[in-house]
């Protein structure tokens, strides 16, 4: 088997001391792959929990990585050291003599500080985050299909979370900006695919009736991932900046081992790339069904696998040639700007408001919480489409709101912008869920890295709007909530997906989507 030991991998077929077994499924009557994989994952059980919950650790470290230099970038606090009128009334430093003010922290505390970025004009002190977000952006394009292509899911975690500690690693040693913003470059550039295969992978080794709840897993370790970076940028205000990047890095780099040891491959990936041997080694380890079943199912199975897929962007070109599928790209990519923009912008955009960083930060990291518990119980009960609709609506009404500078309303500032994170964060869980369900095996990670390219493309806007709101905070979060509270409309051109089977090839998708149409007509 060219994958390493799975998780909780029992070698030994379960015996049995009857006689007779119960006699077997009717198989021809599942001839289609998917309906092959489900009778063959069967009951959900503790080797397919842990599993899922290995790979969705992934997620802590996508989150770390992103919202790192929130703390590591932020200019640090300055008093004066000269009792004058001129410096106690100053709003800036920069007009001010150098023997006049000091830092309240020591200078090695932030890269403004340590490299004397703090008067340098907005391109080059954004220049960091601006690299990683960039970075995010090609390496969504670039890597979008090698998972379904080449690598596959397992191996396009493992290397995008190696090359991202690596050089998050790299980062701490960084001897001036332009040496540190290339590596968040090459730090975004790997981050790319992580989210995207730590969920593909994990939904692929479940059955329908989990995949929602195993979904959500991923969405708690980035909540918690995002919340540990204020507990550790306050435990280190004193320390060197550099000294966040050693930990995060080091951790991610002692994941990817356990995640090269323990983690499985997909056997919907496998199966779809003609590897049945591998296949069949996985479900017997993953799997509650008889060894004797795996085999005899896959066995009868009637499925020609997908020869199309080998080049690096095949999977993008038969998205975009099939009218229903690039319909449905074209859709949900255009939702995930709007999403984009509120979910990464309104952490950045905190430091317009007047409140505590560390306590922003927190709380909106704590918002992430309900978000993902509302979807983890509900997402079995309620439509997809209705779901993104109210949520994305409720984010932009209350960030519009959050705008307002008239009393009371002024004190309810920071409460509006929780309830629109909340709400963001809430369309961004059911989003990368309803991608999931709207593509098929062959196509489902190029089609959730286009997704997510589309909210990083959001997301690559906001520190512009962020930066206009500093003047006027409409052209903030008014911009936000106007543009979030319309992209849930398109959601009105795609099928609902709650409840129904994954497919595995295109063929099955076309077929369903033809069926869905003249039930319809």
């Amino acid at each position: 088997m060219a994958d390493s030991t799975p998780l909780l991998c029992n070698p030994y077929p379960p015996s049995s001391d009857t006689q007779e077994e119960p006699p077997s499924p009717p198989y021809k009557h599942h001839p289609s792959l998917g309906s092959t994989v489900e009778l063959c994952i069967g009951e959900f059980n503790w080797s397919q929990f842990l599993q899922s919950v290995l790979v969705s650790v992934a997620w802590l470290f996508d989150a770390q990585q992103t919202f790192i230099t929130v703390f590591t970038d932020a200019p640090p606090s300055w008093s004066c050291t000269q009792g004058n009128n001129a410096c106690a009334t100053a709003a800036t430093l920069c007009n001010l003599p150098r023997e006049w003010w000091a830092w309240d922290a020591p200078a090695y505390a932030s890269t403004v500080s340590e490299w004397g970025l703090e008067c340098a004009n907005s391109v080059i002190s954004g220049l960091p985050a601006s690299s990683f977000f960039m970075g995010c952006l090609v390496g969504g394009f670039v890597l979008a299909s090698l998972a379904d292509s080449s690598l596959g899911r397992k191996n396009m975690l493992f290397f995008s979370c190696l090359l991202m500690g690596i050089t998050s690693l790299l980062s701490a040693l960084s001897p001036n900006v332009w040496v540190y913003s290339a590596l968040k470059f090459f730090c975004g550039f790997a981050r790319a695919t992580i989210g995207t295969s730590a969920l593909v992978l994990a939904t692929e080794i479940v059955g329908k009736r989990r995949r929602g709840q195993i979904s959500v897993i991923g969405f708690f370790c980035f909540t918690i991932g995002f919340l540990s970076l204020p507990v550790m940028a306050y435990a280190n205000k004193n320390s060197s900046w550099r000294n966040l990047y050693l930990w995060t890095s080091i951790t991610t780099i002692i994941y990817c081992i356990l995640v090269k040891v323990f983690v499985t491959e997909s056997p919907r990936w496998l199966l779809v790339r003609g590897r049945r041997e591998e296949a069949v080694a996985t479900l017997k380890c993953i799997t509650s069904v008889t060894q004797s079943n795996v085999d005899l199912a896959i066995n009868n199975m009637s499925h020609k696998e997908e020869t199309w897929n080998v080049d690096l962007f095949s999977a993008l070109k038969i998205l975009l040639q099939k009218k229903w599928s690039s319909r449905r790209l074209v859709s949900i990519m255009a939702m995930g700007i709007g999403i984009g923009l509120v979910y990464y912008g309104m952490p950045l955009g905190l430091q317009n408001l007047s409140f505590n960083l560390y306590l922003s930060v927190t709380f909106n990291a704590l918002s992430e919480l309900p978000s993902a518990l509302i979807v983890f119980f509900f997402i079995d009960k309620f439509d997809r489409r209705p779901a993104l609709l109210l949520f994305t609506i409720l984010s932009g009404v209350f960030s519009v709101m959050s705008v307002i500078e008239v009393k009371p309303w002024t004190n309810l500032q920071i409460v509006f912008e929780l309830i629109s994170f909340f709400s963001a964060c809430s369309s961004f869980n059911v989003y990368l869920i309803y991608t999931t369900e709207l593509f098929p095996t062959c196509v489902r990670n190029s089609a959730l890295s286009m997704a997510r390219l589309a909210v990083v493309l959001g997301g690559a806007f906001s520190p512009m709007l962020v930066s206009a709101g500093r003047e006027n905070k409409f052209l903030c979060y008014g911009v936000f909530g106007l543009v979030i509270g319309f992209s849930g409309i398109y959601g009105i051109f795609l099928p609902e997906t709650r409840g129904r089977a994954l497919c595995d090839t295109l063929d099955e998708e076309e077929n369903k989507e033809k069926q869905a149409c003249d039930m319809v007509a």
